[in-house]
This record gives C-alpha cells, sequence and structure tokens, in this order.
C-alpha cells in the first residue's frame, strides 16, 4: 500500500469521543478492491467522503459512493489539503457542486443531497466548518479534529441492534492468524458475546447450519492492533477466532438463532488470468517455489481471505484465478513473486455474463 500510494485491504479501529465510542473503517476507492468496500458498508451506519481540495472528485470516487449511496449511507463531506497553496472558498465551492452533480448522478435522494461539509488539512490536523477557519488553524498551528468528529456524532446515527436479543453478527472479513487459525471480522447487530460461548455460522440466503463451534477468543482494533476482550456487545466491530469455516455474508450467531442476517451480496469478478508453473528455461533462478501444488495451495489461501477473487482448477497444472481487474491480479503476482513464487500468467481475459 505504502508503494502504491491507495488503500488494498479494508481495516477497522475503535476510539472514544467524549461520551462516544466511534468506529472507523478504511475501505479502498479503487474499483479493483471493491470486494473490501462491499463488505465494509454492512459495519457502518455512515460514511465519509474525503476529497482533495484542489483536485475535487476523482474517477474512482464514483464507484465508492454510489455502493454507499445504494445501501442508504447519508456522507459526510470532507474536502481535504486546504493548507495547498491556491485553494481558495470559490474553488472549494466548485468542489461541492461538482459533488452535488455527482451524488445526483447516483440518485441520491434529498437527505444525501443535504450534505454536511467540513474543511481540514489532515497532515496538520486541523478541521472546521468554515474554510478560513481551518486555514488559521494550520497557519497558527492550533488546530484539532473536533469539528469533524462533532460533525460525525451529529450526523452518523447510531447502531440499530438490540442489546437483549440472542447474539448475531454479520461476517463481514475473514483472516488468517498464525496461531489462532481462520478468525471474522464483523459488526454485532444483537445481543452480546462472551469468550467460550457456543455459537453457530448461518449460510446467507439458506440459513443453512455451516458449522458449529465456541468462541475461543475476540478482539477489538486500537489503532491497528489487535486488543484480547472478554465480551462484545451489540454496536461492536469486533473479530472472532472459533471457527474454521465461517466466511463473508454468514451469520454468526447463537445457537438460538435460526434467521441470518441480510447481507450485501459480493460483485462477480470481471477478468480471468491463467497461472501455472514457469516453464521457461530460467525456471528456479530466483524463487523456490515452483511447483504447481505450492502454487495452487497459496492461491486457495488467498481465496480464503479475499472473496472477490475466485480460483477455478485446470489441467497440466493451470490454474483459471478471476479478479475484479488488473490492479486486484497485478498485486496477487507481486506478493507470490516477493514471497519466493515462480509461476507464468496468462494474458487477461474479459469474463461476459448476464447482467
Amino acid at each position: 500500500e505504502r508503494e502504491r500510494g491507495i488503500t488494498i485491504q479494508a481495516k477497522y479501529t475503535t476510539f472514544a469521543y467524549g461520551a462516544t465510542r466511534i468506529n472507523a473503517v478504511d475501505t479502498p476507492g479503487h474499483a479493483d478492491f471493491g470486494g473490501e468496500v462491499e463488505r465494509a458498508l454492512d459495519m457502518v451506519d455512515g460514511c465519509v467522503l474525503l476529497v482533495d481540495a484542489s483536485e475535487g472528485a476523482m474517477a474512482q470516487t464514483k464507484f465508492v459512493l454510489g455502493k454507499a449511496l445504494k445501501k442508504g449511507l447519508k456522507p459526510v463531506v470532507v474536502i481535504n489539503k486546504v493548507d495547498r497553496d491556491g485553494v481558495t472558498k470559490a474553488g472549494c465551492d466548485a468542489v461541492e457542486s461538482q459533488l452535488f452533480d455527482l451524488f445526483a448522478s447516483l440518485g441520491a435522494d434529498d437527505e444525501q443531497l443535504d450534505f454536511p461539509v467540513a474543511y481540514a488539512s489532515a497532515r496538520a490536523g486541523a478541521s472546521s466548518a468554515s474554510l478560513e477557519e481551518c486555514q488559521k488553524q494550520v497557519r497558527e498551528g492550533s488546530g484539532s479534529m473536533e469539528a469533524l468528529l462533532k460533525l460525525l456524532v451529529e450526523h452518523v446515527p447510531a447502531p440499530s441492534g438490540e442489546m437483549n436479543e440472542p447474539f448475531s453478527m454479520l461476517v463481514s472479513m475473514i483472516d488468517r492468524d498464525p496461531f489462532l487459525g481462520r478468525v471474522v471480522t464483523g459488526r454485532v447487530v444483537n445481543g452480546s458475546c462472551k469468550v467460550g460461548d457456543r455459537v453457530h455460522a448461518l449460510k446467507r440466503q439458506s440459513g443453512e447450519v455451516r458449522e458449529v463451534g465456541r468462541v475461543s477468543k475476540i478482539f477489538t482494533s486500537k489503532s491497528l492492533t489487535r486488543v484480547a476482550i472478554d465480551e462484545c456487545v451489540s454496536g461492536d466491530i469486533v473479530t472472532i477466532a472459533g471457527l474454521g469455516e465461517a466466511t463473508v455474508t454468514d451469520t454468526l450467531c447463537s445457537v438460538d438463532v435460526t434467521e441470518p442476517l441480510e447481507s450485501t451480496p459480493i460483485d462477480p469478478p470481471t477478468l480471468s488470468m491463467t497461472f501455472g508453473v514457469n516453464d521457461s528455461a530460467l525456471s528456479g533462478k530466483e524463487g523456490k517455489q515452483l511447483t504447481g501444488r505450492q502454487i495452487e495451495a497459496r492461491l486457495k489461501a488467498e481465496a480464503e481471505t479475499d472473496v472477490a477473487l475466485r480460483i477455478k482448477g485446470g489441467s497440466d497444472e493451470r490454474i483459471e484465478v478471476q479478479g475484479r481487474g488488473e490492479l486486484h491480479l497485478g498485486v496477487l503476482i507481486e506478493t507470490m513473486r516477493r514471497e519466493g513464487f515462480e509461476l507464468s500468467v496468462s494474458p487477461p481475459a474479459v469474463i461476459y455474463g448476464v447482467d
């Protein structure tokens, strides 16, 4: 992510503002990593649209914003980098007008079109409802994020779950811990859960029980660091260990619950590439992971945590890998190369389907 300057994986953290606890989820802005966006939308009640004061809305803004508006979220607009030379009130007004037109073209309703605006300089740690005030804070070095946090508390609704209902949580992210195995992340919708509680995972459409297990660990996130806790309650975003088969869009819940929660379906892949062993004359010169079995195992492990990726077995040690775009698959190939894999890849091919 540092090398490419973009967010690739969604991440969440929790922090306190006065008496309010805020869960923040950072999502990619690129359509190739839209699987991360779709999963994150099920964990939040509002969203912040961050735009550059000079550049305005970028091409990829339309993709992420469209997903949020369709979900019914009411964005808070933050015009960032107001400390740059040449940023004026007229320029920021033009950006706001551009955003209004973009919202309207994406089918926003009246409430979504009436979006609140904050001005900020993230680098200087300043924010305000007024451009002039924010720029003054930057010059004086007296800025804070108070104005933005206050705006979030005012405009983002509180979680709608019920504490007195049985425990239920929608799985939105999957990860693999070297010590705990598969761990699942999501927002607790109803009830509470403690370490040692017996739970089961329900499939999204059928409501069938995928597996039954016990919660071995519960984690929350603070500054992107996992912190173990004993109990989670309605509204918390947590990571739970103890189940080995639960996947994204499953409902993790008390064994008394029989109906799965509603979730956002994941968009299908758009491109495919064929991965295989390196059978060129330079085979074995750089990497140590050379066989088709090793490549297939690595790809299947990646598909467990990246739900936008699909793996289809082929013949003669060739595996079809489907993803959301060239950047999506390109990052995977580069990651495998750095891990010591040698492989051959075909040119990308478009996947055709019925809308």
